[in-house]
């Protein structure tokens, strides 16, 4: 397995700077976020689609500094029914068609989720009940997600791009292992998980067991950790709306990695991974609000050193 981050994770630093720090933390891969819900700090999508000296300059820094990039990623919502969807739709399209110029086989990103008819926002239903909500899902997926993905996986291999990763999501149509599933089988192999063990954690499902069921339909993982605080989560549930600022008010709040889960876990996560059939990146993503970005990151990666399967292979 390698290790690596979405760079982001260190998004305050240049490029320059960046590319330096992970060199230092002897990581061995790097995930560019090309826009929509990231700034892109790292990543000039229009200069790297139209320049191919911007894109030899690029990949040779990376390079240099003992670097693949394990990832383009354009994680937003391309299937929102307002302005949004159109404009994070066309950065999609871009990041696959950089994928191909850049020669990276996969792309990180999110279903999206468009709202009900008429809707103006995006609209998550997670309940059956009232009875409009089960109308709601039919008229989604058989009017908006399916077509929009079916046209997506078109584009995607007609530019040479085989791995659309989708992050399970809290607030997007693909967000558990059985709505990943639904939407592989309407439009193919194509859709695979970025698999993001935080997500599930807060929606008390098992990450363990998912990865046996999810196999060979992992593309690429995101480490990232989840802390489930016991005491607003027993008055509450884990359904939380409270600001990731409110820290000690929520219940749950994504952290470094094994201050949610110890060692021993992050030790069987990485074994599921190696029995499932995934024997590739381990990308951390820092969103710990509580730890600086690079005490955070050193401090991941000290673990997955510890945990990780074939670690520098």
């Amino acid at each position: 397995m390698k290790i690596g981050m979405i760079t982001d994770s260190l998004g305050h630093l240049s490029f320059k700077d960046m590319l330096q720090a992970a060199a230092k933390l002897e990581l061995q891969t790097v995930e560019f976020a090309c826009g929509n819900w990231s700034s892109a700090p790292h990543m000039n999508l229009p200069l790297m689609l139209e320049s191919v000296k911007a894109r030899a300059e690029f990949k040779a820094a990376v390079k240099d500094h003992g670097l693949e990039i394990s990832a383009l990623n354009c994680s937003g919502n391309q299937l929102h029914p307002g302005p949004t969807g159109p404009k994070h739709d066309q950065v999609v399209h871009d990041t696959i068609k950089l994928a191909k110029l850049l020669e990276v086989e996969r792309v990180v990103m999110m279903s999206g989720l468009p709202g009900g008819p008429d809707d103006a926002n995006p609209n998550w239903i997670i309940t059956d009940w009232p009875p409009e909500c089960l109308d709601i899902l039919d008229y989604q997926w058989n009017e908006k997600i399916i077509p929009y993905w079916k046209h997506l996986v078109k584009f995607a291999n007609n530019q040479g791009v085989y791995k659309l990763c989708l992050e399970l999501h809290g607030h997007q149509a693909v967000y558990n292992v059985n709505t990943l599933f639904m939407l592989r089988e309407a439009v193919g192999e194509t859709v695979g998980a970025n698999y993001d063990p935080s997500h599930p954690m807060w929606m008390n499902a098992d990450p363990l067991q998912a990865v046996r069921v999810l196999g060979k339909s992992i593309y690429h993982v995101h480490a990232k950790d989840t802390r489930v605080e016991p005491y607003p989560t027993a008055i509450d549930g884990t359904l939380e709306g409270r600001a990731p600022t409110r820290i000690a008010e929520r219940s749950w709040n994504y952290i470094t990695l094994g201050y949610g889960h110890s060692a021993h876990w992050w030790k069987n996560f990485c074994t599921e991974l190696k029995l499932a059939g995934y024997d590739d990146v381990l990308s951390i993503e820092h969103e710990d609000m509580m730890m600086s970005p690079m005490e955070g990151m050193e401090k991941s990666v000290k673990l997955l050193r510890e945990v990780a399967i074939n670690f520098g292979s």
